[in-house]
């Protein structure tokens, strides 16, 4: 080998041992989001695409000068607390739960010390995430959907769109943090409109199947879904077992009237999304949970899918059609 070269070599190979660790060092001196999540990253990928875009509006690139941890349960909620603790370990900047009631219950009570950003589907009071909407005054903040307080609501639409149903039935997972403020809420607002709602329990796929099997096949049932991650992650499953057991639904959020439900009335969760990820750019830049109040949704929207309306022979009233945000043909 030639003399030349060979220093070129050496010389290359220094440059290139001093550049690795500056690059690997740049990259540990970036700010470090730990994403928590009781579902998937594949059922979820629309929400986490907003939250994305919340986060660079405010300043914030994946890769560029913030790097995202994730840790996805994939419905498996028993492991939400070791990932927790796994994110408390790395020292991660902030702690985020986009859309995982579940996860923000576990990360709140993972950690003290490190900044937590929820976006719930119930009242974080009553959970004990935070002590006051106005000013936290812990680690934690974040953006309520209030999804589970909004059973009167859904329940009415119902009543608008099936005025002839049969009987009424619930699907809750009575684990979930947010079954009980959604069953309270429904059997209030059912009692005040005269009408009986069959509670019914499922923690698991095969306890979903068994809640669809034993119900009477009839074109006047009609079923109210509580909001749950746990159901979202099956929104396709539960849409078939609906229709073809003659069921109209109403769900929480549109993705359920997407993937076949007739109807869904609830908070915009991309946009509750995009919020949450503007949030957790105004902790990485400064801010501290104690003082930013939480937020409350402010957009909702109303969804009918008329495919399956007419799968179940329902004649959907002009009225209803009226006040619809978007209708799925």
């Amino acid at each position: 080998m030639r003399r030349r070269r060979f220093i070129g070599l050496v010389g290359g190979a220094a440059a290139s041992a001093t550049l690795w660790p500056l690059a690997a060092r740049a990259q540990q001196d970036l700010p470090v989001i730990g994403l928590l999540h009781a579902g998937s990253r594949e059922e979820n990928a629309k929400r986490l695409a907003s939250f994305q875009k919340g986060l660079a509006d405010a300043g914030f690139v994946e890769g560029q000068n913030v790097t995202i941890e994730y840790r996805w349960a994939s419905g498996r909620n028993d492991d939400l607390p070791a990932m927790a603790a796994d994110l408390v370990r790395r020292r991660v900047s902030v702690i985020t739960t986009p859309g995982s009631t579940a996860a923000a219950v576990v990360a709140s009570a993972a950690t003290t010390t490190i900044p937590v950003v929820f976006s719930s589907g119930t009242d974080p009071v009553a959970l004990g995430l935070v002590t006051s909407l106005r000013r936290p005054g812990g680690n934690v903040t974040g953006i309520t959907s209030l999804n589970a307080e909004l059973a009167a609501k859904r329940l009415g639409l119902l009543r608008e769109l099936v005025p002839k149903a049969a009987r009424y039935f619930a699907l809750v997972k009575p684990t979930s943090e947010l079954a009980a403020p959604f069953v309270r809420d429904l059997l209030g607002a059912a009692a005040s409109l005269d009408i009986t709602v069959d509670v019914l329990n499922a923690d698991t796929a095969d306890q979903i199947d068994a809640a669809f099997a034993g119900i009477p096949k009839s074109p006047g049932n009609v079923m109210v879904f509580g909001p749950e991650g746990f159901f979202y992650i099956h929104r396709a499953r539960i849409a078939d077992l609906a229709l073809r057991g003659g069921l109209s639904t109403m769900f929480d959020v549109r993705d359920y009237v997407d993937a076949g439900g007739l109807a869904s009335y609830g908070s915009d969760y991309l946009d509750l999304m995009e919020l949450t990820g503007n949030y957790v750019a105004r902790v990485l830049k400064g801010a501290k949970p104690a003082d930013l109040p939480v937020q409350q949704a402010t957009k909702f929207e109303f969804v009918i899918n008329r495919k399956t309306a007419r799968a179940l022979g329902i004649e959907i009233p002009p009225t209803v059609l009226a006040t619809a945000d978007d209708v799925i043909d």
